[in-house]
């Protein structure tokens, strides 16, 4: 991976022209250890050479609760064994009840805060203009406040997602999730994505970051590439999807996620989650985290309402392209 530097401390967006078009695929050959391995190296070789270059890097958001634990910090619980079940409290305390769609009223969202104080759900996680609001609305609760940046697309400029970070914790989010940039990272830009990522995390700290791949957009190859950088970067957890793309979160893309960032980083499944047999497959498959709008139904284990995006159902028009959540 070339670096090349440029005045006051910057460093020159650089794609890997030598890498070959289609570079091979990964391949279910190396272990679990090895893979880690493998990425903590390049995690640092990364780090190490921006380091040296003058970039200033945030601090591993985990490296840092190892040293400070802050109470505010949210640390991810540990992968559930492949066939453990995970109920009741437990799994609520996992849970990200999200409301993403772009018409959400003030109802909606007071509605989902309370559904959130009384299941005991993880955090509450909306679009940036309504944080504030949220925020607002879980005072006095332990269920953390989360902010999405650069959604869905993740094509905005680095400024205005660390801008949009910075805001939203000014605000009152205690987390924040933020989309890849998609494009930099299909064109081997991996210095764009690279700076991305670390400036979201800059603006966020003492919170933790997650890093949305939009997985069913990406690549074997890519997916891999994109949790190396975002361990590099310092995010705290990776992230399948914003349920706004083609896909949500599979089993097979979790346990690959899980292999890469090792045990210490959070791996956060969302999209097209609606059942608690669909959340137990994905916490099996290394899933800390779970994005859901069926919270509710999830946790009480009934059939989930449908989808409050719009879609298509006895005659019903679609309003919004938000099907996955």
């Amino acid at each position: 991976m070339a670096f090349q530097p440029r005045g006051s401390g910057q460093y020159k967006r650089t794609i890997l022209k030598d890498q070959p078009k289609d570079p091979p695929k990964t391949t279910g050959s190396v272990d679990g250890q090895a893979m880690s391995g493998l990425v903590d190296t390049i995690a640092s070789a990364v780090r190490t050479k921006l380091i040296s270059q003058g970039v200033p890097l945030a601090q591993s958001y985990y490296n840092s609760q190892k040293e400070q634990k802050p109470a505010t910090a949210a640390r991810p619980a540990p992968a559930s064994p492949v066939g453990t079940g995970v109920h009741g409290q437990a799994l609520a305390a996992m849970i990200d009840h999200t409301l993403l769609k772009p018409d959400a009223t003030f109802d909606e969202l007071k509605k989902i805060c309370d559904e959130a104080r009384k299941h005991s759900f993880a955090t509450v996680c909306v679009n940036s203009s309504n944080i504030a609001f949220v925020a607002d609305q879980l005072k006095g609760s332990p269920v953390k406040p989360i902010a999405v940046v650069g959604f869905p697309l993740g094509a905005a400029t680095t400024e205005s997602k660390a801008f949009e970070a910075r805001e939203a914790i000014k605000s009152g989010a205690r987390e924040i999730d933020m989309v890849v940039n998609i494009g930099a990272l299909k064109s081997r830009d991996y210095a764009l994505v690279l700076d991305d990522i670390r400036k979201v995390v800059e603006a966020s700290q003492p919170y933790p970051v997650k890093v949305i791949l939009e997985t069913s957009n990406l690549g074997q190859d890519e997916k891999v590439i994109a949790c190396a950088l975002s361990k590099a970067a310092g995010a705290a957890f990776v992230k399948t999807s914003t349920g706004f793309g083609s896909g949500g979160a599979t089993a097979d893309d979790i346990a690959l996620m899980r292999r890469i960032v090792g045990p210490d980083m959070g791996v956060k499944a969302s999209g097209g989650i609606r059942t608690h047999e669909d959340a137990e497959k994905m916490i099996a498959a290394g899933a800390s985290r779970i994005g859901a709008s069926s919270s509710v139904a999830i946790v009480l284990r009934t059939p989930p309402a449908a989808p409050s995006s719009g879609v298509k159902n006895s005659g019903e028009k679609k309003t919004y392209k938000n099907s996955l959540y």
